[in-house]
Order: C-alpha cells, then sequence, then structure tokens
C-alpha cells in the first residue's frame, strides 16, 4: 500500500493532468458535441482500456526496472517534472485553443467509436508520461510490493480520468456554450491548472 501523502500527490497531479487539455479530453467532447452523450461514452471505454493497457505494462516493468537500477528513480523523477513544467506552460501560453471548440466529426459506429477511443488514448503521450516517468516517483520498496503500489496508484489514476471525462463528456454542450459566453473563466482554468501543475513540478524535482 503506497504512503497516504503520495497517494493524495498522485491524484492531484491526475485531476491536474486530466483537466489540462489534451488528445483524450478534445477528441471526447468533439464526438460527444457532434454524435451526442452515448458516443462519448462508448468512446471513453475504449480509453478506459487504454489506461488498463498502460497501466499493467507500467507496473511491470516499473517492479523490474526499479529492483535493477538504484538510480532510474532520480532519471524519473526529473524526467516528470520537466513534463510538468512544460504542461504548465502549455497551459498558460497564449494562442491555445480550448478543447471545446467543435470539430465535426463523422457518425461512427459503436465498435468504431470504442477503437477510436483507445487508440486515441494509446497514442496519447501525456497518458504515457503519467505510467513511465509519474507514476514511479510514489513508489515506495519500504512500503511493500511495488507492484500492488503500482496497482494500486494506477487505478486512482484511472478512476479519477474516468469521472472527470465523463461528466465533461455529458455536460460537453453545455460547458461549451458557458465557455463561449465567459471567456473569462477559460482564462482562469487555464493559469489555474499551469500554476498548480508548475507548483507539483517543483515540488517533484526538489523532493528526494
Amino acid at each position: 500500500m503506497p504512503e497516504t501523502d503520495h497517494l493524495i500527490a498522485f491524484s492531484l497531479i491526475s485531476l491536474g493532468m486530466v483537466l489540462t487539455p489534451g488528445p483524450n479530453m478534445i477528441y471526447l467532447i468533439s464526438r460527444s458535441i457532434s454524435q451526442g452523450r452515448r458516443a462519448g461514452m462508448i468512446s471513453l471505454l475504449g480509453v478506459a482500456c487504454g489506461f488498463l493497457f498502460y497501466m499493467v505494462a507500467a507496473a511491470f516493468g516499473i517492479t523490474a526496472l526499479l529492483m535493477a537500477v538504484p538510480f532510474a528513480y532520480d532519471a524519473l523523477r526529473i524526467g516528470g517534472a520537466l513534463y510538468l513544467l512544460w504542461l504548465a506552460w502549455n497551459a498558460v501560453r497564449s494562442g491555445g485553443r480550448s478543447p471545446f471548440h467543435i470539430r465535426s466529426l463523422p457518425q461512427d459506429s459503436p465498435r468504431r467509436l470504442f477503437t477510436m477511443g483507445l487508440v486515441t488514448n494509446l497514442l496519447n503521450p501525456k497518458v504515457a508520461m503519467i505510467y513511465l516517468s509519474l507514476l514511479p516517483q510514489f513508489v515506495d520498496p519500504t512500503q511493500g510490493h511495488i507492484l500492488g503500489q503500482s496497482l494500486i496508484l494506477g487505478f486512482a489514476q484511472i478512476s479519477i480520468s474516468l469521472s472527470v471525462n465523463a461528466l465533461i463528456a455529458c455536460m460537453a454542450g453545455s460547458i461549451a456554450g458557458f465557455l463561449d459566453a465567459r471567456p473569462l473563466w477559460l482564462t482562469v482554468q487555464r493559469w489555474f491548472m499551469g500554476t498548480v501543475l508548475g507548483g507539483l513540478a517543483i515540488r517533484m524535482a526538489v523532493e528526494r
């Protein structure tokens, strides 16, 4: 079982990253707006399977890596901190497009919706970085089985991501209308998430 503060910190990072626009969010929102909530939720099932694939692969890989190469922890820690800083910069930089900007998508079958959700997640660099650079830093070999800790952290990330994305997919149309009428809210959200991710990156970089 990971330490409580590690689990909370990783959950906060997961929340911050899922609220930062990326391929998954943009695809789910566009699909939900153009084809309806049901299509968005089917696509989300594909995204969930992509998360499970990454989690299992990373959990076994992390177990082997941390036991074989002690200094790999520091390399992953620095890499994860740099990636969070990059996300923070992209959140606050000017010229970014809102993920609630409607894209026209064709009407697809449930099977294709699921497949597209899966492929979008498997090709999402943000998800790969979560499991390859960020998750290992919250695994403490002194707290018990490394594989078990990795799976618990992974399920926490999946639960948070699916909950937030399901809410966004169901309310995509309403949120798009709200933000279109109140652009200041989108600016506040961008700077808030940029500040949170930047603070977590600094904490991660200096913590031993």
